[in-house]
């Protein structure tokens, strides 16, 4: 199995991100050592926050929420999934599966021992997160998905809250296979609400220097299920399975401007026992990638989240 590491010159200088690096090794698909990053900032006694981030970006998804969670006391944990950001990445695009990225997250957990853990998930964040959840509950004491979805491809999932868009979803996969430059940083920009810097941009690309690095992020969209026996599907089914009886606050901090999630705050909401009775919050003027358009507000409602559960 190949393994790419992007070189550090690529992380010089990035704004707004000035945290050190941390690894843990986790197992690879055939049994080699890959380097997880993390950012890893806040004391280490204190309760954790893990923001998980999905496709195509890193860690510097949450450049700006780290600072907020770190003031109001609490430990930020910001891992990059494998093939994406400082950790390792596999050049067989067919060495990527959903199952192997929620393996990844629990061997992470494991690695820190990371208890009494609050869950920020968005886009794959959610599905691989809240799968890593369903496997060690125990781990977690709250959730807060923000713009995420948990697809089970079942229509009584969906039925009377939102209209499954497999037509905008199979767009979606298909272009992102086709397009002859994949740039995350653009990708990002596209689908915020507020004004995205040059410079900004260039640091979603700054991990994938070449088409080589891209094998994860080619791959994400295309472990999307799509029908009802696809491996996500039957992962999502019982990742529901436990959320349904989970009764640990769960809340959800969905963005005004994200039709690809919109709705599914909604199904959450009506579905996990711990989400009953929330201070459910709709961010304005925020796209997909909120924490990109309105990271400190997210932040916030995380460490309030925190304080007063």
């Amino acid at each position: 199995m190949e393994i790419l590491r992007t070189p550090d010159e690529c992380f010089a200088g990035l704004p707004d991100y000035p945290f050190s690096p941390h690894y843990v090794e986790v197992p690879g698909p055939g049994g080699e050592r890959l380097r997880m990053h993390t950012v890893d900032e806040g004391p280490r006694g204190a309760p954790v926050v893990l923001m998980l981030h999905g496709e195509p970006t890193w860690s510097f998804l949450y450049r700006k929420m780290i600072p907020t969670i770190v003031a109001g006391g609490l430990r930020a944990v910001a891992p990059d999934q494998i093939g994406f950001g400082r950790s390792d990445k596999l050049a067989d695009r067919t060495a990527y599966s959903y199952a192997g990225h929620v393996e990844w997250i629990q061997a992470l957990l494991a690695a820190l021992d990371l208890q009494d853990v609050t869950l920020v998930c968005q886009d794959w964040g959610g599905p691989i997160g809240l799968s890593a959840l369903a496997a060690e509950p125990g781990r977690f004491s709250r959730v807060v998905a923000a713009n995420t979805i948990l697809p089970t491809v079942d229509p009584e999932l969906t039925r009377g809250v939102l209209e499954w868009r497999t037509d905008a979803l199979l767009d979606w996969i298909l272009a992102s296979q086709r397009m002859p430059r994949f740039s995350a940083g653009a990708i990002v920009a596209g689908v915020c609400r507020r004004p995205v810097a040059p410079e900004i941009v260039a640091g979603y690309d700054a991990p994938f220097p070449d088409e080589r690095h891209l094998a994860a992020a080619r791959q994400f969209p295309a472990l999307i299920p799509i029908t009802p026996g696809d491996p996500g599907a039957l992962r999502n089914r019982a990742t529901w399975r436990v959320l349904e009886r989970f009764e640990r606050p769960f809340l959800t901090a969905y963005s005004d401007g994200d039709p690809a999630t919109r709705g599914w705050e909604t199904i959450f909401q009506h579905r996990v026992p711990g989400a009953r009775g929330q201070p459910h919050t709709t961010i304005a003027n925020a796209g997909h990638f909120l924490q990109e358009d309105a990271g400190p507000e997210l932040a916030q409602i995380v460490v309030c989240f925190v304080a007063s559960s």
